[in-house]
């Protein structure tokens, strides 16, 4: 994937940065920790300016996150609850466990919209308890505004830094990024494993 995306920003210079940003906050597996360090580099290179970089990754981001969190306000929570009621168990997803996601927003708000801005996975899904739960529009596109932005600056800064040498920050990065992906995948199959246990000895 590292060389696809690559070839994609070779060929499209910003304009893909801002469209692989776009997918990345939609479709997680397209790690911005991969992209917007070669956007830097890319700056060091001559290539495109790094405003440009930087206005087309965070538009992407912003992009993304706001097509979740409409999404979500167009589901509704009550509609998301009678659905997972009768057709979450695939998802390990329970009535109780959207009460908890709802009191922990309660609680964080527009700090855990723009904390969550940097954390791989999260990135997406921290729109859709957003939606939910109604939070102004205004509000969850400041907040959301500031983290796309410096986390995509502080990527891109540095890939700017390091030129040839951005890599070393991309490779190490684009893993973190994969772990994290893979730990949330293997909670999700620990968690079906144990609710389908938890089937079998009740029937």
């Amino acid at each position: 994937m590292d060389r696809w995306i690559q070839d994609f920003l070779e060929q499209f210079g910003a304009i893909g940065v801002g469209v692989l940003m776009l997918v990345e906050n939609i479709l997680p597996p397209i790690p911005s920790e991969i992209v917007m360090p070669w956007a830097g580099y890319s700056v060091s290179q001559g290539d495109n300016p790094f405003w440009g970089v930087l206005v087309a990754g965070s538009l992407g981001s912003f992009a993304g996150a706001m097509f979740w969190y409409y999404l979500a306000r167009w589901i509704g929570r009550q509609r998301l609850a009678n659905w997972v009621a009768g057709h979450g168990a695939w998802l390990t997803i329970t009535p109780e466990d959207l009460d908890r996601v709802d009191a922990w927003f309660d609680r964080w708000g527009a700090w855990a919209v723009f904390g969550c801005r940097m954390v791989p996975g999260l990135r997406t899904l921290i729109s859709v308890p957003a939606g939910f739960s109604d939070m102004p529009p205004g509000k969850f596109s400041l907040y959301t505004a500031i983290g796309v932005t410096a986390w995509t600056a502080l990527l891109a800064g540095v890939g700017w830094y390091l030129g040839e040498n951005y890599a070393d920050l991309a490779g190490p990065l684009g893993w973190i990024s994969t772990l994290v992906m893979v730990v949330l995948i293997a909670w999700w199959l620990l968690r079906l494993a144990k609710q389908n246990a938890a089937r079998r000895e009740a029937s």
